[in-house]
Parts: C-alpha cells; sequence; structure tokens
C-alpha cells in the first residue's frame, strides 16, 4: 500500500511540473499573438494593394504576359509550404501537411508533376524523415517572419516560374499555409499564386457599362514584369504573417489544453493518493485492534 502511493505521488508531483511548462508556454504565446496580429493586418491592405494593381493592369488591358496568361500545358507545379519551426501546437502543421499532400495528389492527376518549396523545420523534417525530394528550404524564422526571407523566397520561385519547365522551371506556384480567422480557428488555405487566377480588388463591372482600355507608362509588359516581383513577395509575406499568427493562436490553445489535463490528472491522483493513504491508515488500525485483542485473549 505504500508502495502504491508513492506512486501516486510521483505522477502528482510529474503533471504539477508540466503543468508549470503548459502554464509558462500558454502565456509566452498569448504575449506574441498581439504583436504577430498587428504586423499581420498592418501587411494586409498593402498584399491587397499590389494584388489590385496587378488584377487592374491584367483586365484592362489586352496585353499575353506570363503574369496572366494560362499555358498551354502544364509540365510542373511547385507547392510551396508554410509550417513552424516547432512543434506544440496542435494539429497547426499535420493540417497545412495534409492539405499540400491533397494538392499535389490532385495535380498529380491531372498529369502535373509536383515539386516543393518548405518553409519551417516541420516541413523539412516531414519529408527528410520519409526521404522524398524537395527543391529548397527556410527555417528559423517562423516565429517572426522577416521581410527579407519572403524576398528571398520570392526571387526563388519567380525565378522558377520563368524559366522553361525543361530546364527546372515551373508553371504553376500554389502556397499552402494556415489562415488565421480567429483565436480559436486557423484554416489550411491553398491559393494558386501564379498564373494570377483570381482578380480582386475589381468590382464587377455593370452590364451596361463599358470599361475602355487603360494605357500605360511604361508598356503594359513592363509595368507587369515591375509587379510581378513585387507582388510574389507580398503574397509569400503576408501568407508568413498569416501563418506565424496561427501558429501562436495554436499553441495558445494546444497549451491551454495541456494544462488544464494537467489540473485534471493532478485531481484524479490526488483522490486515488487520499483513497490510499486511507485504506493504509485504515489497514493500521485494523492491525493495532487486532494486536490488542490478541493481547487481551493471552491474560
Amino acid at each position: 500500500m505504500g508502495a502504491q502511493l508513492r506512486v501516486y505521488r510521483q505522477k502528482i508531483k510529474s503533471a504539477q511540473t508540466t503543468k508549470k511548462i503548459t502554464r509558462a508556454m500558454e502565456l509566452i504565446a498569448a504575449s506574441r499573438i498581439t504583436k504577430a496580429q498587428a504586423r499581420m493586418s498592418a501587411s494586409a491592405p498593402y498584399s491587397r494593394a499590389i494584388t489590385r494593381a496587378v488584377s487592374a493592369v491584367a483586365t484592362f488591358s489586352n496585353v499575353d504576359h506570363i503574369l496572366t496568361t494560362e499555358p498551354e500545358k502544364v509540365e510542373r507545379a511547385a507547392v510551396v509550404i508554410f509550417s513552424s519551426d516547432r512543434g506544440l501546437a496542435g494539429a497547426f502543421n499535420s493540417n497545412v501537411l495534409r492539405e499540400a499532400e491533397e494538392l499535389a495528389t490532385l495535380l498529380r492527376s491531372q498529369g502535373k508533376d509536383v515539386v516543393y518549396y518548405l518553409i519551417g523545420r516541420k516541413a523539412v523534417g516531414y519529408f527528410a524523415f520519409r526521404k522524398r525530394a524537395f527543391v529548397k528550404e527556410w527555417v528559423g524564422e517562423t516565429d517572426n517572419p522577416v521581410f527579407d526571407t519572403a524576398k528571398e523566397i520570392g526571387d526563388s520561385l519567380v525565378s522558377a516560374f520563368i524559366a522553361p519547365a525543361s530546364e527546372g522551371g515551373v508553371d504553376e506556384i500554389h502556397i499552402v499555409y494556415n489562415r488565421f480567422v480567429s483565436m480559436l480557428t486557423q484554416t489550411p488555405e491553398v491559393v494558386r499564386l501564379l498564373p494570377l487566377e483570381v482578380v480582386e480588388g475589381v468590382e464587377e463591372p455593370d452590364n451596361n457599362e463599358i470599361f475602355p482600355l487603360y494605357e500605360f507608362e511604361p508598356e503594359v509588359g513592363d509595368v507587369l514584369d515591375g509587379l510581378l516581383p513585387v507582388y510574389i513577395e507580398s503574397r509569400i509575406f503576408n501568407a508568413m504573417l498569416q501563418s506565424a499568427t496561427s501558429k501562436h493562436a495554436a499553441t495558445q490553445k494546444a497549451m491551454k489544453s495541456a494544462s488544464d489535463n494537467a489540473d485534471t490528472l493532478i485531481k484524479d491522483f490526488t483522490r486515488l493518493a487520499n483513497n490510499a493513504r486511507q485504506s493504509e491508515i485504515t489497514q493500521q488500525i485494523s492491525e493495532i485492534v487486532g494486536g490488542a485483542d490478541a493481547l487481551s485473549t493471552k491474560h
């Protein structure tokens, strides 16, 4: 009985230690998420404005450009996966990796080869463990993204998009990341960056209204050439900020759940320890009473 009581007390102590760690991580995530939300909100208008500018140029001009023109045959597609460098965030990484796998399966069913660009150690570890190839990786700055990394990623993607598929280039670029909806909800999002698929920020024209073609200086092609890297960089950076904010929210939620579970374990093991202690006391009393009875009987 005494050995069982010691086991319960060890488990209580272990749960209390775990609770201290998870509670501290919950508070750290809560302190970081406010700043992450502010950065995400600040980058969103710029990203929308760039997309609106690209959409306007593409919509109100009659020039074929690599940014907006669908290739006759898509041979290779790039999938950029945004994960985190650290775990302890619930299903944050598994959700985005599962979404990327479903996207890759869909692209392959359409006869496209898929190449991967990975952001975050969790995605790199996922591919390395399965011995799967990827083109390039970026790790170490997922919790606090910097624009220089987004620019580096954007340059690599633009270079691959401009190059022909026969020379290692790609015909499509898709990104998969966790979009921040609320503190409780973060949803995996799939966006095709290139060729530009969705016109954002351009109002639908009325049936009776005819929009003239815009005139651009310099030429439309030069404008689109200049907007291409800026558009990619802004969308990549916004996705990095969305992913970072979602990671902090997921960590806070997971650590709160872990702290609550630790509380439940402490309560359950305390009750079991009390029962064991009570049984031990009862047994000791019974032994004392039995011994006293035995002595009385001899006399």
